[in-house]
């Protein structure tokens, strides 16, 4: 019963969250500042440090440690998503009092997504802890894939969902404002911002393949997974609109996510050879912080004296799923990449 009420209670939060973001902070969905991006930001890590509290209050410090292990990989992993923001965005030229929009509901499609993938995730290792060892392997796999693409361009023209969208759906020619959908002469249109929305929460769910598994291996209580991936989740989007203008700074912070799930992996892999904690939450929660600092540290003197046109040159190089990498003869303009069907 205590662990229904915590479940219940912890919800309750985040449905309140929401609704007041919704229906209070940005009901008119305006273009949000750097300034209060950075409040909302910090406040919501604020939030998540005394959720931590709490948990270290009830729980214990075991779980307390395993909460904000999860919490900072989480954190760190979610960047990944911001690059993949910032490269759609850049694409479609998608207006700036169009982004919020596209970014609630897609957080808020997250979230559902994720609270799904957890609980069977949850459900799969109690009942099959050999799938363990899947899990570990399939996090270092994808560390050393997104280490080799960080220094691919992605073709967002030739993007499978992309292209699919446009091939059997009526497609705007341009935005309509902030609509998803529109109507002309009877017909359902979608625009050009759906296919955004779209290309974002797949793009989550297929980075939350690897965000989830990796948090799994500090911790398999579906609570602490849980409220760590959501915490992460829910600030996601004041962070986007805090770095936006100076994510080309962190470029080489790529290097460093990557290899915090190489680390992940690898410790997963071996307490489950070994049957016992190894590699400890508390090593783990520093190897990551060291990591995760060291790559902002060194992006940011790295990029301290580059111009900024190289900079962002090589902020929209990263893996976006679906997306093969460009080559040179997709640098030329194509007739063909705006198919639709009428």
């Amino acid at each position: 019963m205590e662990s229904a009420w915590m479940w219940i209670g912890f919800n309750v939060l985040v449905l309140a969250l929401l609704a007041l973001d919704l229906g209070v902070l940005h009901r008119h969905g305006r273009e949000i500042g750097v300034r209060e991006a950075l409040l909302l930001s910090l406040g919501y890590v604020i939030l998540a440090l005394s959720f931590g509290a709490g948990i270290h209050y009830f729980l214990g410090p075991q779980a307390a440690t395993e909460y904000l292990t999860g919490y900072l990989i989480e954190k760190s992993l979610s960047i990944d998503n911001i690059f993949v923001f910032v490269l759609v965005f850049m694409h479609f030229s998608v207006p700036k009092d169009c982004q919020h929009k596209v970014l609630f509901w897609g957080i808020l499609g997250a979230l559902i997504m994720r609270a799904a993938l957890i609980l069977a995730g949850a459900a799969i290792i109690e009942s099959f802890h050999g799938i363990i060892y899947v899990f570990g392997a399939f996090l270092v796999f994808t560390g050393i894939k997104m280490l080799v693409t960080v220094g691919q361009e992605p073709n967002l023209d030739e993007n499978h969902i992309n292209r699919f969208m446009r091939r059997h759906f009526r497609v705007t020619e341009n935005f309509e404002g902030k609509k998803f959908f529109v109507r002309r002469n009877g017909a359902l249109f979608i625009t050009p911002l759906f296919i955004v929305l779209v290309l974002i929460e797949v793009t989550d769910v297929i980075f939350a393949l690897d965000s989830i598994p990796a948090i799994f291996a500090i911790t398999t209580d579906p609570f602490i997974v849980y409220t760590s991936n959501v915490f992460a989740i829910l600030g996601l989007r004041a962070l986007y609109f805090a770095l936006v203008g100076i994510i080309h700074r962190f470029h080489y912070l790529k290097y460093g996510l990557s290899l915090v799930l190489v680390v992940v992996g690898a410790k997963m892999i071996v307490n489950a050879w070994f049957g016992e904690k190894i590699v400890s939450t508390e090593l783990a929660l520093f190897i990551t912080t060291v990591i995760i600092g060291s790559s902002m540290l060194f992006s940011l003197l790295r990029t301290r004296k580059m111009p900024t046109e190289e900079a962002l040159k090589d902020a929209t190089h990263w893996w976006v799923p679906g997306s093969p990498p460009k080559v040179e003869a997709d640098k030329q303009p194509r007739s063909d990449n705006k198919n639709r069907k009428s």
